[in-house]
């Protein structure tokens, strides 16, 4: 197994009189021995920048640096936390390049999926010496192993939530679904299929359809992957680390995911929806379900409304108000629910260069902030998510918040079945696996959407791919 892990100081003593005499470099240099008893105690209070790049992780995040910034100095007088904001669309590539050049930011916040892909590069931060027992034991353990990779710890996470569906209340009932039920029991593939089917209205010319997830370009990926989890493929691997997606169980998904298409209960410009607008059918009334959503996607449907109501004309063109209600994904041919987690987080980095043990605590100590107490609980509040912390849950006890309970126990519900994390996979198989489902899942996956590819097809494909990658005897066979 290929891993490249950061090399830890062998003498940090030696490594303090620099940084007390003023080097704000973070980089290891060596001085005398005689300086460094003096530097000791004068290394912790030495001046130091942690830089961290940071998309809107919730709709107010990105307006709150500033405050997050001087209550960090007001905490560490001597650190400056200097944050270098990112929008979703380019956060991935802005980091990419900075790891590409070996000069990575000290923080980014990602998904914890990308965790081995940095390993491999060798920029990845392992903090599991420096990280404090105390910020350890604020964490829900479940969570916190999502940042975990064979026995290292790579950051803390920010929240943990479960990609769902939601749908419109009205229609819903409607259709004479029981919502609830499905909230705290979830349902299967066929019991899905038939609902969504009901879901289909003509009225005046106009479609409203039963189901639309976005799927445009890599998004296409989110749709298979948080499907697959349920069909008994909770990891592309399975428990003895053999490649899962060439079992049988994917070509009956692939199929069953056509199938709702073909049911014309899915549009079949089903391609070309993106994020934005899927979001926008749901709003102006053109589906029942929509797909993936979070639990602030209910914040988001209330913050419509509330503009419908006022006639604020920046609310959604032809939006219509919404209940949003939390669902969960079906399951497929008769496999345990395993529902698809989110747990992204503040992963640390490292350059080209050892970090002196003084700037690697300096960003363990920035990263924990930005994870728990007050900023986690604004931030995780404004998300409608989850608290993971103690310390998070306390910020967050004198913070208002307008919930549905029913949404809230629907989260609940696939939370405790939600997949569990998966520490032991190889960063070499997992960056194989990354790497097959860009160049071969990805593309044949749109292909299959837009009715230029059969389930067939793609599954052979994948199946060619994966032997290739893993060998023969690398790949589920059954």
């Amino acid at each position: 197994m290929k891993r490249k892990m950061p090399v830890l100081a062998s003498v940090v003593a030696l490594t303090m009189a620099l940084t007390a005499c003023g080097s704000s470099s973070g980089t290891k240099e060596s001085a005398s021995p005689a300086a460094s008893a003096a530097a000791t105690s004068a290394a912790s209070q030495a001046k130091d920048t942690i830089t961290a790049l940071l998309p809107p992780v919730s709709p107010n995040y990105q307006k709150n640096f500033e405050q997050m910034a001087k209550d960090f100095n007001t905490l560490y007088p001597n650190l400056t936390l200097k944050i270098e904001p990112a929008s979703w669309e380019d956060v991935k590539q802005k980091l990419d390049t900075q790891v590409n050049a070996g000069s990575p930011p000290d923080i980014a916040f990602g998904g914890s999926d990308s965790i081995p892909k940095y390993i491999e590069q060798g920029l990845l931060m392992d903090i599991t010496d420096t990280v404090k027992p105390e910020m350890i034991s604020d964490y829900d353990k479940a969570p916190l192993d999502y940042m975990k990779n064979g026995k290292g710890l790579y950051g803390f996470p920010a929240y943990m939530e479960v990609h769902a569906l939601g749908g419109n209340k009205a229609y819903l009932e409607q259709a004479g679904i029981d919502w609830k039920k499905v909230q705290t029991n979830g349902w299967t593939y066929d019991e899905f299929r038939q609902a969504i089917k009901k879901g289909v209205v003509t009225e005046n010319g106009k479609t409203r359809y039963g189901f639309v997830f976005a799927v445009k370009g890599v998004a296409a990926v989110d749709y298979l992957g948080i499907m697959a989890k349920n069909a008994g493929m909770p990891y592309a691997f399975n428990k003895d680390n053999k490649y899962a997606y060439t079992s049988k169980n994917y070509l009956g998904l692939l199929k069953d995911l056509r199938a709702l298409i073909d049911d014309g209960s899915m549009p079949k410009e089903l391609s070309s929806v993106d994020a934005g607008k899927r979001w926008n059918m749901f709003l102006t009334g053109q589906t029942m379900i929509t797909g993936k959503g979070l639990a602030v996607f209910e914040n988001s449907a209330k913050a419509n409304n509330a503009k419908l109501a006022a006639k604020d004309a920046s609310a959604v063109k032809d939006s219509i108000p919404v209940d949003y209600v939390v669902l969960p994904a079906p399951t497929f041919q008769g496999a345990k629910p395993s529902y698809a987690t989110v747990v992204d987080g503040y992963m640390t980095f490292r350059g080209k260069k050892d970090p002196t043990a003084e700037h690697k605590a300096n960003v363990v100590k920035a990263a924990y902030f930005l994870a728990s107490g007050s900023v986690a609980a604004t931030t995780n509040n404004d998300l409608f998510a989850a608290h993971i912390t103690q310390s998070a849950k306390k910020a967050a006890e004198s913070m208002k918040i307008d919930r549905s309970p029913e949404n809230v126990a629907a989260v609940d519900y696939m939370l405790k079945n939600a997949t569990p994390a998966r520490s032991d996979i190889p960063t070499d198989l997992a960056a194989k696996a990354i790497k097959l489902e860009t160049e071969v899942i990805v593309p044949k996956f749109q292909g299959l959407i837009a009715g230029e590819v059969t389930p067939e097809a793609m599954y052979e494909a994948v199946k060619t791919a994966a032997i290739a990658a893993f060998g023969a005897d690398g790949v589920v066979k059954d």
